[in-house]
């Protein structure tokens, strides 16, 4: 079976050329090898003519080609003064083409910065795009409205956490891109021709194979190209006018939310943590302007969360490990809102529409059952006792929903509900919600399971736990599969939602690494390296989804929880608070419009009113308040046809033709740049610099959390003191200084502390424990500072005078060495410098003084012999082919040799 690997996307960096009739779109891959052409006319007033020329251009070609439309396109024959074609913009992606009242403009990115790297495939986000209007001057019919729409249009900030990757799939998960390869691609429909079959008119000599003769079979790889989950992605609209048009290569899909991406140090071994989160772009909206879900059963502010460990040492997807969990947050899957007409900051809450049958959440459970199969599990944390109803009007509608719904599923797959008043708990000084929280998390991930690309590992044989014989999933050849997911609510699936989304979390991270043979427990603790670099990612996963969503950041975070925030916090939260009514109050509307443009909800027309006079937007979002539904789904079979039969795995994952369908599969050469994704993440090419690379200057777990002080265990899952981390001793250091106090540091570390030395929780240890009480420790080697005329004795006064010992040793020394030991250290020294002086007058033989012949018959090493060592067979006959080759008798090429050389012959000279 050929092996498949995901296609690269041709068309990496755009230059754009103009002309009075058309603009050049020049594409062209990151070697700058193969290009494509895109001709855009700019005659056409209202309507956008495109033409994709089929043909990849060598870079030669493309100069020629725009020599000869610079010369075509000149006012005079032979004019030089003025240019007949000019370069308009540089970017590195098409965002889309819209339309409002004129012409067509083009959105462009034309900045970009590297936010992650998995598995080789680097995730960019947007930081500037450009948007140009493409119809001339001369034919433009200009309208008034034009440029309020263009202003509403730009309100949508593309460069605030909108990302985009040329290889690798963000619309779906880590789970579903791997899976993917595994299929049995050879007996699909949908196999693309190669390039050579696309373009049967080459010349002879493009396709001439020096080794056609040598009967060796060429090898072939499946280049997979998946059409993306469309509800996570925001410029599918912007592209449907042309993704039938142009070449796929051309289509690059963005998503909206957060990606964020830390290294994890594990005594100098690489574990990257990536968390992207995907917001949903179907009705998609603000804070109180978009609530519960539409009538397709797409709930407001849903994201789907993903935190993904892998192992950095390995960079392949088919040889590295890989993990990932995936949890969902999104509103009550109900039809309600709130009044926002007084100025409140709780606008009470209503029910819009009776739903007896739970038609709504079955259509959104529906969604959810397709994506990530069962178990279901809602955990809800809105309010349960309240002095006037108000978060329990949800409750008492989502769980009657949910028994009705369960009643028609197998028993085995039912939704299960678990409703917790999260706020109620962190009032109570009685109750601790974090512990609370964790007991909730392990139950989940023991249902859910996790997904692991490797089903080798035996470090739950080796080490192990009986925790781990409960962890559910779907365990398969090639490693287990996260089979259903946790989804998470409270009212606005801001504040509560992201700290119960954290220990959920930490718990699958403790899974996670204690299946890649990380840890020995499956169990972190809080105030440990590993768990601050993951929190603080959560935090700012938080942070920006309560910004895109609340218009401020979050109010209440892990540490509120904990109890342990500083009294400094509370101040913030209040001022959170103020920008979070201000943003609801007077920018939520405007905001709303930009994302009912951008998404085009709303498309402006002649025939229809302006967006700014729309007294609401509910019907843009309800499409079948304006059209009556032609077919009815049935409430009791409220799921979709061929999802219960493979249950619990994903309907979306399984190898089935509807699937198999949406993958379009390219049999291309093992080393064809289309999917070699060494070259693209390496580029050997250009010239780089280790300082400039991002793995570099991403979140390091050793020099952020770190203590810098030496006799600290360097294990990220030490707990340490709240004042012990890397950022509070060295926070104005720069990263070079950094970067030396960790080598330092990191090579005179004593052993780590055994397990029964570690307290359980942070929370529980009181402040005496947390001083430090200055005494010497018992490992520690004593040390005395001599004098340049050898005198050994000094007072405790002098001493004192010096700086600190604790400052560069990390350890307090309370009194001198005694007498005897500094006599003992003399004689030592005196004794290893008489040694060391030796004068080499002569030649040195090391035969005389290494003999590696065996004095016995025992082939051991010993004090008192050396056994030669063994060479195997392979690297003998290495070793005899480049003596032979030095002595000008070259021997045959083995096949391996045959075939690269082959490769490079037709990369060079073809």
């Amino acid at each position: 079976m050929p092996q498949s690997s995901a296609l690269i996307s041709g068309v990496q960096s755009l230059v754009v050329y103009e002309t009075r009739a058309r603009y050049f779109i020049v594409g062209s891959n990151q070697a700058q090898t193969k290009h494509r052409v895109l001709k855009i006319d700019r005659t056409e007033p209202k309507d956008l003519v495109i033409i994709d020329d089929k043909h990849v251009y060598s870079q030669q070609e493309v100069r020629e080609l725009l020599g000869r439309l610079d010369l075509g396109n000149r006012t005079k024959i032979g004019q030089k003064g003025s240019s007949g074609l000019s370069r308009a913009v540089s970017a590195y992606g098409i965002v889309g083409f819209v339309r409002f009242l004129e012409g067509y403009y083009i959105v462009l990115i034309t900045k970009r910065r590297k936010m992650a790297d998995i598995g080789g495939h680097s995730i960019y986000k947007v930081e500037d795009t450009s948007m140009i209007y493409i119809p001339n001057d001369s034919v433009r019919v200009t309208h008034p409205d034009e440029a309020r729409y263009v202003r509403i249009f730009q309100n949508v900030d593309l460069s605030s956490n909108f990302y985009f990757s040329y290889s690798y799939d963000l619309s779906h998960s880590l789970q579903y891109n791997l899976t993917m390869l595994l299929r049995p691609w050879e007996l699909s429909s949908t196999v693309e021709p190669s390039v050579d079959e696309e373009h049967p008119s080459q010349s002879r000599q493009d396709s001439f194979d020096i080794f056609e003769d040598e009967g060796l079979p060429m090898q072939v790889v499946n280049g997979l190209k998946n059409e993306p989950y469309l509800k996570y992605v925001w410029n599918g609209k912007l592209l449907e006018r042309v993704k039938d048009i142009v070449h796929h290569d051309w289509l690059m899909y963005i998503i909206h939310g957060f990606c964020g991406q830390s290294k994890l140090v594990i005594y100098g071994r690489p574990v990257h943590v990536t968390l992207i989160a995907r917001r949903s772009s179907r009705f998609a909206g603000t804070r109180f302007l978009k609530r519960g879900a539409n009538c397709e059963g797409d709930v407001a502010n849903e994201v789907e969360t993903e935190q993904i460990i892998h192992d950095a040492s390995v960079m392949s997807f088919t040889a590295g490990s890989y993990s990932s969990y995936v949890q969902v947050r999104g509103s009550v899957p109900l039809y309600w809102s709130q009044d926002i007409s007084t100025m409140m900051p709780k606008p009470p809450i209503r029910l819009d529409q009776a739903d007896p049958y739970a038609y709504v959440a079955a259509l959104h459970f529906d969604q959810m059952l397709q994506r990530f199969g069962s178990p279901i599990i809602i955990l809800n944390l809105v309010k349960k006792r309240e002095k006037r109803k108000h978060e329990k009007i949800l409750s008492e509608e989502l769980y009657p929903a949910v028994i009705n719904l369960n009643q028609f599923l197998p028993p085995e797959h039912c939704i299960d509900y678990i409703a917790w008043d999260m706020a109620r708990y962190t009032k109570s000084k009685l109750c601790n919600v974090l512990d609370r929280l964790s007991m909730i998390a392990e139950n989940v991930v023991k249902r859910t399971g996790f997904y692991i690309n490797r089903s080798d590992f035996y470090c739950h044989t080796l080490r192990p736990d009986e925790r781990w014989g409960d962890v559910g999933g779907h365990i398969t050849s090639t490693g287990r599969l996260q089979t259903g997911v946790l989804r998470t609510n409270c009212v606005d699936c801001l504040d509560r939602t992201n700290t119960a989304q954290f220990m959920v979390g930490k718990c699958a991270l403790a899974y996670q690494l204690y299946a890649l043979g990380m840890i020995d427990k499956p169990k972190l603790q809080f105030d440990t390296d590993c768990v601050r670099l993951f929190e603080e990612l959560y935090e700012d996963h938080g942070d920006t989804l309560s910004l895109q969503y609340g218009g401020s950041q979050l109010v209440h975070r892990v540490k509120t929880y904990r109890k342990i925030a500083p009294w400094t916090q509370h101040s913030k939260d209040i001022m959170q608070t103020l920008s979070r009514y201000y943003s609801n109050a007077f920018s939520d509307a405007d905001r709303q419009d930009a994302i009912n443009l951008f998404l085009q909800v709303y498309q402006p027309s002649e025939q229809r009113p302006h967006l700014w006079e729309l007294p609401t937007d509910f019907y843009l979002h309800h499409k079948s308040s304006m059209v009556l539904a032609q077919e009815r789904r049935s409430y009791t079979y409220w799921w979709s046809e061929g999802v219960l039969a493979f249950l619990p795995v994903a309907y979306d994952e399984v190898a089935c033709k509807d699937n198999m369908r949406k993958v379009k599969v390219k049999r291309v050469n093992r080393y064809d740049e289309a999917i070699d994704i060494y070259t693209e993440f390496f580029k050997p090419y250009e010239l780089t610099s280790f300082d400039d690379t991002f793995c570099i200057a991403m979140t390091n777990s050793a020099r952020e959390f770190m203590p810098k002080t030496v006799g600290v265990d360097p294990s990220p899952f030490t707990v340490r003191k709240p004042e012990e981390t890397g950022k509070s001793v060295l926070g104005n250091k720069s990263s070079k200084e950094e970067a030396v106090v960790q080598r330092k540091t990191a090579a005179s570390a004593p052993p780590p502390p055994s397990e029964e030395a570690i307290s359980s929780t942070s929370e529980d240890d009181s402040e005496d424990e947390r001083e430090d009480d200055g005494s010497v420790s018992q490992r520690s080697t004593p040390i005395k500072l001599l004098t340049e005329s050898g005198d050994s004795t000094r007072t405790h006064e002098e001493c004192q005078q010096q700086l600190p010992v604790r400052a560069p040793y990390g350890i307090n020394l309370d009194e001198l060495p005694a007498d005897e030991d500094l006599l003992i250290y003399q004689r030592f020294a005196h004794l290893g410098k008489s040694q060391h002086k030796v004068e080499r007058n002569e030649a040195v033989h090391l035969a005389d003084f290494i003999c590696l012949d065996p004095v016995s018959l025992f082939q051991v090493d010993s004090v008192y012999a050396t056994a030669p060592p063994k060479v195997d067979p392979d690297s003998r006959e290495v070793f005899e082919g480049h003596v032979m080759t030095g002595q000008g008798q070259v021997r045959s090429l083995c096949r391996e040799d045959v075939l690269m050389y082959r490769e490079y012959i037709k990369n060079r000279y073809m």
